[in-house]
């Protein structure tokens, strides 16, 4: 059997290279928060604001949009018989080589948007499964991208089933943001697209010569905060301390790393919808468990608390996009501390 080579979690160039003709897309800012540094006690605080990235309201846009574009080029490539170019994908709806494609997903919110986006500027099918506790509002925003929704189990873990079950029908693909033995191709060109984000991280940076001491990033199966921290270990001249922060109702990963192996986590929901996964991602869990250097848990309370100063201080997002300064709050006492957070999502999605 030929061995497959993962695609580089912390490598942003084709994703951008992508990513540059797409209309859609702009740098995301980096917003100084110093008010709010001052009022917790910290010399200064970095916000990447993701929320409308794309207008899509979250940075999962370029997770699950790229991997999609990555199928119909590799549809394209065995159409063709040779390698296509830029013109071939962006020329590619309508073609017969995607007309028997579908993609499928579960999704606990924006990374089924995004899979949903990709496959409907390509013309592909496109199925989202969801389970009973993500609201009808996001599932009309699927439908709108022109995604089929599947109500499918009262937990994530349960559409995920749902959604690998169904990749097992001819010409149906699954593309998941987790991964597992057997399923990391796909799942690793997920995390990729988001080293774009990290990639925007990093050239900031660099410009300001100013780098953060401590980063925090929110995981639910892990895949951004493990495509960051890669990149962040590969790339940072100066290194930070990276704190990994999960919701308290779903430590899956910080459970893992206690474990040694991957593990599931049981608990009730979490305010925070787009965090509450129960298992994590493995290639992510590797990645994590290497080179990350705390893990935080923090309740939804908490969570909910941190929503609200970001608020005041004109970032609009939810508890999952707050979820990384609650960690910072709760892990980092008041010091000369220059800390960098991802808002990862705008108020509504």
């Amino acid at each position: 059997m030929e061995k497959i080579t993962l695609p580089d979690i912390a490598d942003p160039t084709a994703p951008s290279k992508m990513l540059a003709a797409c209309p859609m897309h702009e740098v995301t800012a980096l917003r100084p928060l110093e008010a709010l540094a001052a009022t917790l006690g910290w010399s200064t605080i970095y916000a990447k604001d993701e929320t409308d990235r794309m207008g899509l309201g979250s940075f999962k846009a370029l997770g699950g949009a790229y991997a999609v574009l990555c199928l119909v080029r590799d549809a394209l490539r065995q159409s063709l018989k040779r390698e296509p170019d830029f013109s071939d994908i962006t020329d590619a709806k309508g073609s017969t080589a995607l007309q028997n494609i579908t993609v499928c997903c579960a999704s606990a919110g924006n990374h089924g948007l995004s899979v949903a986006a990709g496959a409907a500027v390509f013309g592909v099918g496109c199925e989202v499964f969801l389970a009973d506790t993500v609201p009808e509002s996001f599932a009309q925003r699927l439908r709108n991208k022109g995604a089929r929704v599947v109500r499918a189990g009262s937990v994530y873990e349960d559409a995920m089933a749902a959604a690998v079950s169904r990749a097992r029908d001819k010409g149906v693909t699954l593309v998941s943001d987790a991964s597992w033995d057997g399923e990391m191709h796909v799942p690793s060109l997920v995390m990729q697209g988001y080293a774009v984000m990290a990639d925007e991280i990093y050239r900031k940076f660099s410009a300001w010569g100013d780098w953060p001491t401590h980063v925090a990033l929110q995981a639910g199966v892990g895949g951004v905060a493990a495509s960051v921290t890669a990149h962040i270990r590969e790339h940072w001249p100066v290194q930070p301390e990276i704190v990994v922060v999960e919701p308290d109702r779903a430590a899956c990963l910080s459970n893992s790393v206690v474990a040694g192996h991957v593990v599931r986590a049981d608990g009730p929901v979490s305010n925070m919808g787009r965090l509450d996964c129960k298992e994590p991602s493995l290639r992510a869990f590797k990645v994590l468990r290497e080179m990350a250097d705390s893990f935080v848990l923090i309740s939804d309370e908490q969570a909910e608390s941190a929503m609200v100063l970001l608020r005041d201080h004109g970032l609009l997002t939810t508890p999952s996009g707050a979820a990384g300064l609650a960690g910072l709050i709760k892990h980092l006492p008041q010091q000369d501390a220059r800390v960098l957070i991802l808002v990862t999502e705008g108020e509504v999605a």
